[in-house]
């Protein structure tokens, strides 16, 4: 296990907060030097700490209105060729193996819930070893930091 220490996580918890922050807004921030700063990123990035810089999207603009969770039992003989199929779904945007009562956890955006209700019936039910499924729709969503990222 890689060691931390305190400045990285310092820098991760900025990061995270604004991933388009400058160096030298962010030296500033901190009060470090930015050449420091750069060859921190860029031993956190060689480390795969750091995997990719990225942009939050208000979804919602792009006509996403509703966000739900699939939960679904499987054949396990159909395991490879379910998570195929999910995959070819783009309206499926994460896909998990869980323990528990259910097999797998599917993350659906769609922009209605007609969508949905069509997306869950016509794409997924149909899938060849589904077996059963249960939709938990969104109806408000709070994040927070974890943990490690509190300073």
């Amino acid at each position: 296990m890689h060691r931390f220490d305190e400045l990285d996580m310092k820098l991760l918890f900025e990061l995270t907060h604004d991933g388009s922050i400058s160096v030298p807004a962010l030296s500033a921030k901190l009060g470090i030097n930015a050449s420091v700063l750069y060859s921190r990123i860029k031993r956190l990035m060689k480390k795969k700490l750091i995997k990719k810089f990225t942009i939050e999207i208000d979804d919602s603009l792009l006509g996403i209105g509703v966000k739900a969770t699939v939960g679904i039992n499987r054949d396990p003989k159909f395991k490879d060729s379910i998570h195929k199929k999910f995959m070819e779904i783009p309206e499926v945007v994460s896909i998990s193996e869980v323990t528990g009562r259910f097999d797998i956890m599917i993350h659906v955006y769609a922009k209605n819930l007609e969508e949905l209700h069509s997306i869950v019936i016509e794409k997924i039910g149909k899938i060849e070893g589904v077996q059963n499924s249960e939709t938990f729709v969104e109806l408000q969503k709070t994040d927070k930091d974890p943990v490690y990222l509190t300073s």
